[in-house]
């Protein structure tokens, strides 16, 4: 199935100045939402507000699917599987939240999916690089370093140029 390209900018368009960089996608974005289900896409783009931080770290909106009577919608959430019972015990609240987004009580219930950190769509692994081991620098280096700034009258200037020297210095040769 192919894309179907983005409408192309008009002249009235652009002679109104700056504007939001949402305002271009907003139509995009719009008809993506709706194909998940996602009739207000503020429930998307602002899941931080409507959940709350904390539940908005917890969790990820997936699609909302409507029952053959079309009555009440099952809002689908992606949850760790560790976090899940915290947030099973504040489904309750959530829905009501969720709700007021819409105005009226869209939503009937929420369908919770554990997956692992990276099932989310956007991949967001936790991640904390190692720590660096902390070497002495070798004097000689330190030396040379402090020799090539030493002409430079700024302090912070001059504390920059002797670690960019520094660090040409001692990177690895190929």
């Amino acid at each position: 199935m192919a894309r179907k390209p983005l409408p192309s900018p008009n002249a009235e368009h652009r002679m109104r100045g700056f504007e939001p960089a949402f305002g271009l996608m907003k139509d995009a974005v719009r008809t993506a939402g709706e194909s998940r289900g996602f009739a207000v896409t503020r429930l998307l783009t602002h899941w931080a507000e409507v959940a709350g931080e904390e539940m908005a770290r917890k969790t990820r909106p997936v699609k909302i699917g409507y029952g053959k009577g079309g009555m009440g919608a099952t809002l689908t959430l992606l949850v760790k599987a560790s976090e899940a019972p915290m947030v099973q015990m504040a489904l309750p609240v959530l829905k009501e939240r969720v709700n007021a987004v819409y105005g009226y009580a869209a939503v009937n219930h929420i369908h919770l999916t554990q997956t692992a950190a990276t099932g989310f769509a956007e991949g967001q692994a936790e991640f904390t690089p190692a720590p660096k081991a902390a070497k002495a620098p070798d004097p000689a280096t330190t030396a040379k370093a402090q020799a090539v700034a030493e002409s430079v009258a700024d302090p912070s200037l001059r504390s920059a140029l002797e670690q960019l020297a520094q660090n040409i210095l001692t990177r690895p040769r190929s």
